[in-house]
C-alpha cells in the first residue's frame, strides 16, 4: 500500500489547470464566492482551516488562492494507482485516520517551513449540521510548531450541494467567508509547546470557525 515515504512530487502545472477548472465550474454551477479573501495571505505559509460538510469542500479550497497548496487526504485514496499518481500531483499527503501519523505529520510540518500552504480540516473528518464539531488538536499544534498562522474558513451550501452519501451535485449557491488568521503564541527557541497553549488556540480557533461558518451559511441561504 502506498505510504507518505514514496509519494509522488507536487506538479504545479498540473495543480493549476485543475484548479481554474474547478474555479471556472463553481462560479457558474454553485454561484461560489468567497467574503473575506483580504485576510488570505498573499506569501509564505499558512494553515488553511476550512469546516467540513462536503467532498466538495477540498476542491472548493484550492480555488481561494492562486499558488498550490497541500492538502490532508485518507490514505484509502491512494489505493489504486491512478487516484495515487492524482492525488500526489495535486499536492496531497495521505494520513492515517485511525491514529497518530507521524510520518503525515513530518510531511505537514516539511511543507510549511518550506513556505507551502497547508489545508486542514480541524473537525478531522466530513460533520452535518449547522455546528462545528469539537476540534483536533493537530492544526494547533502545526501553527504552534512552525510559527505559521492559522486561517479559518466557513463554508455554507456544500452539504446542500452535495450531502454525505450522494453522488450528484445540485446548483445551490455556495458561499466561503474567510476569517481572520489567527497567530499562534511565540514560543522561545528550544522548548517545546505546551498543551495548555494548543488547547487555547484549539479553542480560538473553534469559536472563529463556528463564527466564519455561520456567516457562511447566512450567504448561502442555508
Amino acid at each position: 500500500m502506498k505510504t507518505v515515504r514514496d509519494q509522488g512530487p507536487l506538479r504545479p502545472r498540473f495543480y493549476m489547470v485543475v484548479r481554474a477548472l474547478i474555479a471556472g465550474f463553481a462560479r457558474i454551477y454553485w454561484r461560489f464566492g468567497v467574503d473575506g479573501a483580504e485576510h488570505l495571505p498573499r506569501e509564505g505559509a499558512f494553515i488553511l482551516a476550512p469546516v467540513h460538510r462536503s467532498n466538495i469542500d477540498t476542491p472548493l479550497m484550492s480555488t481561494l488562492i492562486h499558488r498550490p497548496m497541500r492538502y490532508l487526504g485518507k490514505l484509502e485514496m491512494w489505493k489504486y494507482g491512478w487516484s495515487a499518481w492524482l492525488w500526489d500531483s495535486l499536492g496531497a499527503f495521505p494520513v492515517q485516520r485511525d491514529t497518530v501519523d507521524r510520518d503525515a505529520m513530518r510531511k505537514c510540518v516539511e511543507a510549511l517551513r518550506r513556505g507551502e500552504p497547508l489545508v486542514v480540516f480541524p473537525e478531522g473528518t466530513r460533520s452535518s449540521g449547522p455546528v462545528v464539531k469539537e476540534l483536533y488538536d493537530g492544526t494547533a499544534s502545526l501553527a504552534m510548531r512552525t510559527g505559521v498562522p492559522i486561517v479559518p474558513v466557513g463554508i455554507g451550501g456544500s452539504e446542500r450541494a452535495m450531502p454525505r452519501g450522494k453522488r450528484l451535485l445540485r446548483p445551490v449557491r455556495v458561499r466561503a467567508v474567510v476569517g481572520a488568521p489567527l497567530l499562534p503564541e511565540a514560543t522561545e527557541e528550544g522548548r517545546s509547546t505546551s498543551r495548555r497553549a494548543i488547547k487555547a488556540l484549539t479553542e480560538r480557533l473553534h469559536t472563529e470557525l463556528q463564527a466564519a461558518f455561520d456567516q457562511a451559511r447566512v450567504r448561502a441561504g442555508d
